[in-house]
């Protein structure tokens, strides 16, 4: 990981967001209809860039990071899940349920006073 995506080898964030040179990047008619000139555009991009995750998510993010628990929806969880076999997400909070668990018991009629 790095603290910022411009130190990222293999990121355009350097050129799109700090002006810097790349002769393997052409810019992509979205970034140039971020401003009328390339100050008004790297201005937008970063400010683009740092609107697009709230601090609430990145902090998620490093947890889920931490523990290696996939990050999305419940559904893509389970997708993982079954692709590799294992659980990929946090697991239920206490003791598994005994078989049967939850059934009422044929005595609590009569616990009532009721007729069983």
């Amino acid at each position: 990981m790095v603290a910022t995506p411009a130190y990222y080898r293999w990121s355009s964030h350097a050129a799109n967001a700090l002006g810097h040179s790349d002769p393997l990047l052409t810019p992509h008619h979205g970034y140039l209809a971020l401003g009328f000139d390339q100050a008004s555009r790297l201005d937008a991009y970063r400010t683009w860039v740092a609107d697009a995750v709230s601090d609430e998510e990145l902090e998620l993010i490093r947890l889920r990071l931490q523990r290696q628990h996939a990050f999305g929806t419940h559904r893509f969880r389970e997708m993982i899940e079954d692709q590799l076999q294992r659980r990929v997400g946090p697991a239920k909070i206490g003791r598994p349920r005994k078989q049967g668990a939850g059934r009422e018991s044929t005595l609590w009629p009569l616990f009532l006073g009721m007729p069983g």
